[in-house]
């Protein structure tokens, strides 16, 4: 991102704005990134070809947004402004400097979890679409959990698989017969406000020590899906969930519940990465078969 024509284009909503310069932040798979100094401070950036992913930053920032609002402790970085220059989307945050967690990080980590899971609300979704990763995620709103999870989570997923040769028709059957399952094992519980990309590549400490997560893929869903996202690449040590469930009890069984809410992520990275990850998306199916 070239910083003239940044600084240029910002004057319009930053006036005064000026860009010192800028160093590329690396790590993530789909944007490019960097810090901006400015003479405001430092400031964050991602960007992509706009005609990549449609309203990617858009949806990003409405995330951010609706997450800050209703996360009194747990630290979200502030979006600033989302645009198009050139053809380039672009989506400007708050840098948020890391560091070392402090004595009591998973205690407020999980206090500051449990508080966002208790904004609820009567239907499973969202009012607007977004994605995860750089897959679309449809938030079409279901008053029951199953049907939301079906149909919006695992059902674009499985035929996204299908149609790019990944699963074949025995794999696709053999998916949909466990189903069923998310009606008889899920436990009934509100919809609650969750990150619904939770796992250990999206939190950090910050240079206080304090939690921060972020690059959601908010909905209102089922909060078990936040946990059980926590172990799916690398669990969250076990004070987090000791002090998760001090405050905001979970019903009994959900680690051995979280393979179910985790199919979703491992149909997203078998789209995303290919059939290395089938074997781990049939193990899982197996499990509940």
């Amino acid at each position: 991102m070239e910083n003239r024509l940044l600084q240029d284009y910002l004057q319009d909503y930053f006036p005064g704005i000026e860009i010192y310069g800028q160093e590329r932040i690396f790590g993530g798979d789909i944007n490019m990134a960097a810090s901006l100094k400015t003479n405001s401070g430092q400031v964050f950036i991602k960007w992509n070809d706009n005609s990549r992913f449609l309203g990617m930053f858009e949806a990003e920032f409405k995330g951010l947004t609706l997450l800050k609002s209703h996360s009194p402790t747990i630290r979200i970085p502030k979006p600033l402004h989302v645009g198009k220059i050139n053809g380039i989307s672009f989506l400007l945050m708050e840098f948020i400097n890391d560091g070392q967690g402090k004595s009591n990080f998973w205690k407020n980590f999980a206090e500051g979890l449990s508080s966002l899971h208790k904004n609820r609300q009567e239907n499973f979704g969202l009012d607007h679409n977004n994605y995860i990763g750089s897959l679309p995620q449809s938030n079409t709103m279901h008053k029951k959990f199953e049907d939301f999870f079906i149909s919006e989570r695992l059902e674009p997923q499985v035929k996204l698989a299908y149609d790019r040769y990944l699963v074949g028709s025995a794999e696709k059957n053999e998916i949909s017969q466990i189903y069923r399952r998310y009606a008889v094992d899920v436990p009934r519980e509100t919809a609650s406000l969750i990150h619904g990309d939770l796992w250990s590549g999206n939190y950090m400490a910050d240079n206080q020590g304090n939690a921060c997560i972020f690059d959601p893929a908010v909905y209102y869903g089922h909060r078990e899906s936040d946990l059980a996202m926590t172990k799916l690449f690398g669990s969250f040590s076990p004070e987090f969930y000791t002090y998760y469930h001090e405050f905001y009890p979970l019903e009994k069984g959900w680690e051995n519940r979280a393979d179910l809410f985790n199919l979703y992520p491992l149909l997203v990275h078998l789209n995303l990465f290919g059939k290395s990850y089938l074997s781990s998306v049939m193990r899982t199916v197996k499990k509940y078969l």
